[in-house]
């Protein structure tokens, strides 16, 4: 009777752990299915994020050539440059595959040429928009050269000072991605100066850009400063001031100063005065020209053979405008340089 019993027992205990697991099996199942609901309830009412993709471009958009700051143009006539549909397809196709610009590094600058030029039957002045290509592994420079009938001598300034530096070239698919993550090759001049603060500048200040253009230094190749043997200059007298432009190689100053004098450029009470004048310019000439071939000779003995190979390898492209119905011809005033 007593096993029986303990037998009973034990029967009834088994019964009971066997309910509890089972109990405790279906609360697990239930919390299982409760968090999933959960969580395809909350996928359900959370928006899907569409990752865009940035097109891969094999050459930049139509726009670049308006992107590219035209230094060196006078403000006023600014204008003037887009007042045609130019067309710069030539320059889009050179980033192709097969064209000289297609995977490279391209430093791009604008500048304008004011040219007789016809269209509709008519000739008429154009401000016709160059844009040249430098191919380089660096800047091909940092800095901007200021020259003017003027200025007695080319005034070469940083960028910065004129508000111009290279920047990365962003394409229009891509605007809204930060040029950071573009690691463009195209690198475009541009200059932050706005022509509505013009007036708050002096005016040889607001001059100064229409004489802009970048300085572009060649250790490479002797510079054309250092050839240089033309004197070009004012001197200063009155009623007028007597324009120089002297070479030393083949003028003297005794013949050259006779014939302003005969000429009635000069008068002949000035001659000495003009004669010491003119010897001094060409004496600080011949001295800028030594001093130039100096520095270039003693950046040569410096540079590494790396930056050597790199200032050998720079190469320049020139794009003039392709020919359309609705745009005036060029063809007939390009120049190489």
């Amino acid at each position: 009777m007593a096993k029986r019993k303990l037998a009973q027992r034990k029967g009834a205990a088994s019964k009971k752990a066997k309910i509890a697991e089972e109990e405790k099996k279906h609360e697990d199942t239930e919390v299982a299915v409760s968090q999933e609901d959960k969580a395809v309830k909350k996928q359900k009412e959370e928006p899907k994020k569409v990752v865009r993709k940035p097109k891969k471009r094999t050459k930049p958009d139509e726009d670049l050539w308006k992107e590219v700051f035209p230094v060196g143009t006078e403000w006023d006539q600014m204008h003037l440059v887009y007042q045609y549909n130019w067309n710069f397809t030539n320059l889009e196709n050179a980033f192709e595959e097969g064209g000289v610009l297609h995977g490279k590094r391209v430093y791009l600058f604008g500048c304008t040429e004011p040219q007789m030029v016809p269209l509709d039957n008519e000739m008429k002045i154009t401000q016709v928009p160059v844009v040249v290509a430098i191919v380089s592994q660096f800047p091909p420079s940092d800095k901007i050269g200021i020259n003017s009938v003027q200025r007695e001598a080319e005034e070469i300034v940083p960028m910065k000072r004129m508000k111009m530096d290279w920047v990365p070239y962003v394409p229009l698919a891509n605007r809204d991605i930060m040029a950071e993550r573009l690691k463009s090759e195209i690198f475009i001049l541009r200059c932050t100066q706005r022509k509505s603060a013009l007036r708050h500048l002096k005016e040889d200040r607001v001059k100064a850009y229409e004489y802009c253009l970048p300085y572009i230094y060649q250790p490479m190749k002797e510079d054309e400063f250092e050839q240089n043997t033309v004197v070009t200059c004012l001197f200063d007298m009155d009623p007028k001031p007597v324009m120089i432009e002297f070479d030393w190689e083949f003028d003297e100053v005794e013949e050259y100063t006779d014939k302003l004098i005969e000429e009635e450029e000069l008068p002949s009470e000035e001659k000495d005065r003009f004669k010491e004048f003119l010897r001094e310019k060409v004496r600080e000439a011949k001295k800028e020209n030594w001093e130039a071939r100096e520095a270039r000779r003693k950046a040569l003995e410096e540079m590494s053979e790396e930056t050597k190979a790199a200032f050998e390898n720079m190469r320049f492209y020139k794009f003039y405008p392709v020919a359309t119905p609705d745009t005036p011809d060029v063809s007939g005033v390009k120049v190489e340089f």
